[in-house]
């Protein structure tokens, strides 16, 4: 990475963030990459559903491999199976999932409301990982009575925790409301390791609003699951240069890449094809007449479909309806 540059990462999402979506960003301009997280049980199972969550190729790299959990030993136990297995840059550890599946497992941002049980679970990942670079992830709080992002990113640190990411939401939001950005520069001027601002940030300005917070790089989730483009723009509007959104042709080309690849993957068209459905709504956000697309999408089992639903898209939407849309600027 240049010297002087703020790196761009693309966040860990369960069932979104394989190694083809990751492969995907890192093209469009993302720079640090994580795997969608996995339990240190699935690690010590090392079944065929783990194995795809944790392995990468080498174009994705600097990468690194993301574990839950609140038994300190069993997940430095797993953390070290990981390196042994797929020998990545980094492990990151997460503290900020809200989803109750791994909440109730004493996992993610169940942790925020024991900070004792946190730090020993960072002291023991960073010991069994040496010389190994951990990192994590954590939210601003259980909930707006208890933000506590402040303590959390201390203890962490003086666990030997070498980089944080902070979201800037509490774990009661969910992704509901705004992200308190606020809070993610309280952190920054709190600890001397780097911190990572996640939460809204959907285009480039609102990236160059958002580093004003003294953060050391930019986390971005559910803004490239609709446009992986938005690292291009962001990268673009930082460094203070135009920036054309891609047509609408090269959205559909991209959209078709991405079920090609998914479909070569599994070997098995019509499971990939469902697999791709929520992805393709997604995709199709901002798109000229989306509501009656998804529609379309919804049921699609296969690649012909794909391709006969994006030749009638783009003969039915006028060429400058489909440049106004997505035409812009940012200098």
């Amino acid at each position: 990475m240049e010297k002087g540059h703020l790196p761009l990462f693309l966040a860990p999402m369960a069932g979104v963030t394989n190694s083809i979506f990751r492969t995907i960003c890192k093209e469009k301009g993302a720079d640090i990459l994580t795997t969608e997280f996995v339990s240190a049980d699935g690690i010590m199972h090392r079944n065929a559903r783990t194995r795809g969550y944790v392995e990468f190729t080498p174009l994705e790299r600097p990468m690194g491999v993301q574990l839950f959990g609140g038994d300190p030993e069993r997940l430095a136990e797993a953390a070290q199976q990981v390196i042994d297995w797929v020998k990545p840059d980094f492990i990151d550890i997460n503290f900020g999932c809200p989803a109750s599946k791994v909440v109730c497992r004493n996992g993610g941002s169940a942790l925020l409301r024991d900070c004792p049980l946190l730090e020993k679970v960072a002291n023991a990942v960073v010991r069994a990982c040496a010389p190994l670079p951990v990192t994590a992830k954590i939210r601003i709080g259980w909930d707006a009575a208890s933000i506590n992002a402040v303590q959390t990113a201390q203890l962490l640190e003086g666990a030997g925790i070498r980089r944080i990411a902070v979201h800037g939401r509490t774990k009661a939001q969910g992704y509901s409301g705004e992200a308190d950005w606020e809070v993610i520069a309280s952190v920054a001027a709190s600890v001397l390791i780097p911190v990572i601002g996640n939460g809204d940030i959907v285009d480039g300005e609102t990236a160059r609003k958002r580093i004003k917070a003294g953060v050391s790089g930019l986390m971005i989730g559910r803004a490239a699951m609709t446009n992986p483009w938005i690292f291009t723009e962001v990268k673009a509007a930082l460094e203070g240069i135009p920036y054309t959104a891609p047509s609408l042709e090269m959205r559909w080309e991209l959209v078709r890449r991405h079920c090609f690849a998914e479909v070569a993957s599994k070997r098995d068209e019509r499971f990939a094809m469902q697999g791709m459905r929520s992805r393709l709504m997604a995709y199709t956000r901002g798109m000229p007449a989306a509501r009656p697309l998804r529609s379309s999408l919804s049921g699609v089992g296969s690649l012909m479909e794909l391709d006969t639903i994006i030749a009638s898209h783009l003969s039915e939407i006028p060429e400058e309806a489909a440049s106004l849309e997505h035409s812009s600027n940012i200098v």
